[in-house]
């Protein structure tokens, strides 16, 4: 079981994340929040504690690689990568106007930090394939993580990314599948249903795990055993709730994408802010 003090700095570094959500959210006004929250604990645990990433050496050769194949969760990565210290916060604010560094979907030539353009559904993990064969082919250490959705999973590109993955025993790959079962258009096992994706997963020859997606100490616990098995790649199912962290929003289809108010950003922000100093609180009771 992870150390306890790791599991609440982990906690409060995601929370201060949401928080720089709501801040690019209030700054265009709208943006795909469902997503971005649900899959927030496990991208902050990627790189504040597992992954080897340099801000200010953002193309380091031996770098671990993070691909957000479910391109429009783009602002949790925008997120993290602002807090990590890739980019001053003040560019935050631009998220929404013409020309900005943050747009829609995560763009390489705009950000240090991204690796690929993302955001047509079903891409991620085939470049995700590409880095992971490029580094066993020039023999670095490095690591490719990627985080795809359950609602992105019915694209036909990730079965032969699944099947190729496998083909060449890529273990230094780990997919994570936000599986928050909820997308634009309502439930995912209405539009398409793709379950059980851990047995889909485990078909096509990858070492496969289910945790809760949301539970900081379970996603730690995780990695920390990666590989799951020597020459099989990984996928981890984060059986996570839509809009985690968002009291009015979470579980909801509506909060994919939120066109926010005022009202409603400010009561976000004051109860994320509560959850922060409840769990600085319990992190100082324990020195």
């Amino acid at each position: 079981m992870a150390e306890k003090k790791r599991v609440i700095r982990l906690q409060i570094k995601a929370q201060q994340c949401r928080k720089n959500v709501l801040r690019m959210i209030k700054a265009g006004g709208h943006g795909h929040v469902g997503g971005a929250f649900s899959a927030m604990d496990v991208v902050t645990a990627l790189y504040f504690d597992k992954m080897r990433v340099d801000p200010a050496v953002p193309k380091l050769k031996e770098r671990d690689r993070f691909l957000l194949s479910a391109g429009h969760k783009c602002l949790c990565q925008y997120a993290v990568l602002a807090e990590k210290g890739f980019f001053e916060k003040e560019i935050l604010d631009t998220y929404g106007k013409l020309g900005s560094r943050i747009p829609g979907h995560p763009d390489m030539h705009k950000l240090a930090g991204v690796e690929a353009n993302t955001g047509a559904l079903g891409h991620g993990i085939s470049i995700a394939n590409g880095m992971a064969m490029a580094g066993r082919l020039d023999e670095k250490p490095y690591s490719v993580y990627a985080v795809t959705g359950d609602g992105e999973l019915p694209e036909g590109s990730n079965w032969e990314a699944l099947a190729a993955a496998a083909k060449f025993e890529l273990d230094n790959l780990v997919v994570f599948v936000d599986n928050n079962g909820l997308q634009i258009s309502g439930k995912v096992s209405d539009v398409m249903n793709m379950e059980p994706i851990d047995k889909k997963f485990e078909d096509f020859g990858w070492a496969v795990r289910t945790i809760d997606g949301n539970n900081m100490n379970e996603i730690l616990d995780t990695l920390d055993q990666l590989p799951l098995l020597t020459g099989k790649p990984t996928a981890i199912i984060l059986k996570t709730v839509k809009a985690k962290g968002l009291s009015f929003g979470e579980n909801k289809a509506e909060f994919h994408f939120w066109n926010s108010t005022e009202e409603l950003l400010e009561q976000a922000n004051r109860e994320i802010d509560e959850s922060i100093e409840a769990l600085q609180a319990e992190l100082e009771g324990m020195a």
